[in-house]
């Protein structure tokens, strides 16, 4: 996320914004910087949570993750790097290059390090993709006892995006681009149109925003 952002010129000035008296009051709640939290708020959609140390919301993207996804690490003091504008598209334009000068049909998944509700420990997560389905639905499929699998559904680009995470690391390790080769479903998955939406729960059937 943090890479695609810097290529693409996408940066927040901190130091210059103006926190309204609202982005004030939060601040305080949540004891973060009444700037960074401007910028927050400007990358979201709507609050989903505030508590000590943390803000979750709903980014333009439809994502729910803490600070609308901005980061401040690996990147000059006075800047933050909010996510793509549109994680699809730079997905697309990237494979297209790949793939035409490489003459391999590829994929490609933006990720960006984010927490779990219930779990400890942050995770690589699928932002945006192109050229895979991120979604692989089993439903149908037989288990090895012969049953049909009723609901299982398989959030393929976030478990590639994790694996990869583990590679590139958190801090100083400057991987910021991993190859995944084998992945033997990519085939059946491959789809170069339908991005990262099948993996967003519509608010309606998100019982935990209720």
């Amino acid at each position: 996320e943090t890479l695609i952002s810097k290529a693409e010129g996408n940066y927040i000035k901190i130091d210059e914004l103006e926190p309204s008296k609202e982005t004030i009051k939060i601040a305080e709640q949540c004891k973060k910087d009444p700037k960074l939290v401007e910028a927050i708020l400007q990358e979201s959609n709507e609050i989903v949570a505030v508590g000590p140390n943390f803000i979750a919301t709903e980014t333009k993207h439809g994502f729910v993750c803490a600070n609308s996804g901005i980061d401040e690490s690996n990147v000059e003091d006075g800047l933050a790097t909010p996510m793509p504008k549109n994680p699809d598209k730079s997905a697309k334009e990237i494979r297209e290059y790949l793939e035409e000068t490489s003459s391999k049909d590829l994929a490609v998944i933006i990720t960006d390090t984010q927490g779990r509700a219930f779990r400890v420990g942050a995770i690589g997560t699928a932002i945006g993709c192109s050229g895979i389905n991120p979604l692989w639905v089993r439903v149908g499929e037989e288990d090895l006892f012969g049953r049909a699998l009723e609901t299982t559904e398989v959030a393929t680009a976030d478990e590639l995006a994790a694996a990869a995470s583990l590679l590139m690391g958190q801090a100083n390790e400057g991987i910021p681009i991993v190859l995944i080769r084998g992945f033997e479903a990519f085939d059946h998955l491959r789809d170069t149109e339908i991005g990262i939406k099948p993996l967003l729960r519509p608010k309606e059937f998100d019982v935990f925003r209720k």
